[in-house]
């Protein structure tokens, strides 16, 4: 199995291009099932996004990644596809279950694997089955697998979402899109991703509606060809913006609109990140004084939870005792014994994570248990005093592209072994 091993305590300076999406990606990748022929470019080439391009041709699309240019191009010429998404390939990944709304609503019948993904948390597939139920779909679960048929077509529907879920609002669009009529979504997740899902529906020839997080979607619509462009990865940006506060001498961030992070650039720089915004690019600056900072996730435009772990890490170089409430999963802790083995002060209490003033991080050897708090290890290694070794890397080359060679670019010792 890969590790990846770093050195720690060098200056970084250079820069960085953000990749596109994966979580806008997965969706639209999902969503395609409903076209006759798609062209997406700027597809970050990560272990997700090969894995549903590899259940979209199981099923029948052909699907064919240009890796040069990281675009792909999909073709659904068969007269139908196959409306079974195994357990093999759905397991490994949550968005697998991104297929159950297009396939209902195209075929009216699917059977899907219940999902994989990180382990953090339960992260329930209710709210997804709720609003399909809601358009008029049967389902029952059975051995693993949901089985899901509307013999007579989905039918658009007035629904609200009890609680936020961006899987669930994204689903639920991708089905209400060739439903009978019109669909009402109400306190639907707004994250950027899910507008990026949206406008590529509408290049698909549907007509759909933002109003807040209202969502009007008037279904049933001819595909005509497509091309879209995949935002950039807001989480990836996240990530880095946090790497050249702890170790930066100048770093350039490129490919991003620093008006999708607001709230994330606001943060840093209330901790004492020296920041300059200009036109898709932001500046970072050698920051020498960290500040403490009280923060909480909220689903978007809030902080998000995909980068709790990451600012974590900031967190043991500032002054004072820093908080960090988890509102989004229940078990999305589970870096912070391996940020202790490198030495950080850190108390949990429920979904309350206290990190104690300035820590010295030393290498260890380490595990990564998920996709965010393997980066959050690769961060902290880069501030750790002497050498530190990450296992079970897998996770983060299931979302962050060529991390190893935008980091060595920055001057940053990493390797793979």
């Amino acid at each position: 199995m890969k590790k990846l091993i770093l050195k720690g305590k060098n200056y970084l300076s250079g820069q960085i291009l953000i990749s596109g999406s994966k979580n806008a990606t997965l969706p639209i990748l999902a969503a395609s099932i409903l076209s006759r022929t798609t062209l997406l470019k700027n597809i970050p080439l990560v272990k997700d996004v090969f894995t549903m391009v590899e259940l979209l041709n199981s099923i029948g699309s052909k699907v064919v990644i240009n890796k040069k240019n990281n675009s792909l191009k999909i073709s659904n010429t068969k007269d139908s596809l196959s409306t079974v998404a195994p357990y093999k390939l759905v397991k490994t990944m949550r968005a697998g279950i991104l297929v159950l709304g297009p396939l209902l609503a195209k075929y009216k019948k699917a059977k899907v694997s219940l999902p994989g993904g990180c382990a953090i948390g339960t992260r329930p597939v209710d709210l997804h089955l709720f609003a399909l139920k809601k358009l008029g779909a049967k389902i029952k679960i059975k051995n693993g697998y949901i089985y899901a048929s509307a013999i007579n077509g989905l039918k658009g529907n007035k629904i609200r979402f009890p609680t936020i879920s961006v899987g669930a609002t994204e689903n639920a669009i991708i089905a209400s899109a060739q439903a009978q009529g019109k669909t009402t979504l109400q306190n639907c997740a707004i994250e950027p991703e899910i507008i990026d899902l949206i406008l590529y529906l509408k290049k698909l020839g549907s007509k759909i509606l933002i109003k807040k997080r209202t969502i009007i979607i008037y279904g049933q619509f001819n595909p005509i060809p497509a091309t879209h462009s995949i935002m950039f990865d807001r989480i990836e940006a996240g990530t880095y913006l946090i790497a050249s506060a702890l170790v930066g001498k100048k770093i350039l961030i490129s490919g991003v609109k620093p008006d999708v992070i607001k709230t994330e650039i606001q943060i840093l720089k209330k901790m004492g990140v020296k920041i300059k915004l200009e036109k898709n690019k932001i500046i970072v600056y050698e920051s020498m004084k960290i500040k403490r900072i009280s923060l909480k996730t909220a689903p978007y435009p809030g902080f998000p939870t995909d980068l709790q772990a990451q600012i974590m890490v900031l967190m043991t170089k500032a002054n004072g005792v820093s908080k960090i409430r988890e509102n989004i999963f229940e078990n999305r802790f589970m870096h912070v014994p391996e940020l202790k083995r490198m030495g950080a002060k850190i108390t949990v209490k429920n979904n309350v994570a206290n990190i104690d003033e300035p820590t010295h991080l030393s290498g260890a050897e380490v595990m990564a248990t998920e996709l965010r708090a393997s980066v959050c290890l690769v961060l902290a290694a880069l501030i750790a005093k002497n050498k530190t070794i990450i296992n079970r890397i897998y996770h983060l080359d299931r979302g962050y592209e060529n991390l190893e060679k935008k980091l060595k670019k920055c001057k940053a010792d990493i390797k793979r072994i």
